[in-house]
């Protein structure tokens, strides 16, 4: 589960088909929309949760964390695992291993990392299309279905659901090809809170006894 981690919780993205007669205008502008707000914001930070359905419904499992990002930088933190990236360098810590891997920051090798949120990535990499409003709790959203151009992506399609309100996203699902769904929901979103560069940045002393393996 943890590989698709940042792909659910960071699916805040958009798409081009260029195959398609015409342009999906009406996702496209909501997409914008969504883009626009993000680029606006100096730093955000909010929780999540995610919940895996898997093996026909076999596999039930919800993970909750919280997530903070600030320019290119940005930290998430879950019951066992902890990513940090400075927009240098990405340290991923694991509880269960007591083990943190070290890794360069490349965000053209990611397929959708929190910095992506304040780009329009989607232009090359997704076909949209606008499907439906819908009231999805107690948020007024706009349904959106984006689908990868690259037939290589693990996943088939996703569902991002914008809150109308607030040009958001609020939650959606990513299928997976081999079957596996995932179901997302953002909350407590915080605009432009304070945040230290410094909690951006691995720090070894609270992390006692922790083995760091250099990938770089």
């Amino acid at each position: 589960m943890n590989k698709i981690l940042i792909t659910c919780l960071l699916s805040f993205c958009c798409v081009f088909q260029p195959a398609m007669a015409q342009t999906d205008k009406k996702a496209q502008t909501i997409l914008e929309g969504v883009s626009k707000k993000l680029s606006s914001l100096k730093s955000i930070k909010g929780n999540f949760s995610i919940h895996l359905d898997a093996n026909n419904g076999k596999v039930n499992e919800t993970k909750k964390g919280s997530f903070s990002m600030k320019g290119n930088k940005y930290h998430v933190i879950l019951d066992k695992q902890e990513i940090i990236c400075d927009g240098k360098t990405v340290w991923t810590y694991s509880k269960e291993t007591k083990e943190t891997q070290v890794s360069n920051y490349n965000p053209d090798e990611q397929t959708i990392s929190p910095t992506k949120l304040l780009t329009n990535f989607w232009d090359k990499e997704y076909k949209y299309r606008y499907v439906t409003d819908k009231k999805i709790g107690t948020k007024n959203c706009s349904v959106l279905e984006l689908t990868p151009i690259n037939a290589k992506k693990q996943f088939s399609k996703v569902e991002l659901h914008v809150d109308k309100a607030t040009n958001l996203i609020a939650s959606g699902s990513i299928w997976e090809k081999k079957g596996n769904k995932y179901d997302y929901e953002i909350s407590n979103v915080t605009s432009n809170p304070t945040l230290q560069d410094s909690y951006f940045q691995y720090d070894a002393k609270t992390h006692p006894g922790v083995e760091v393996v250099d990938l770089r």
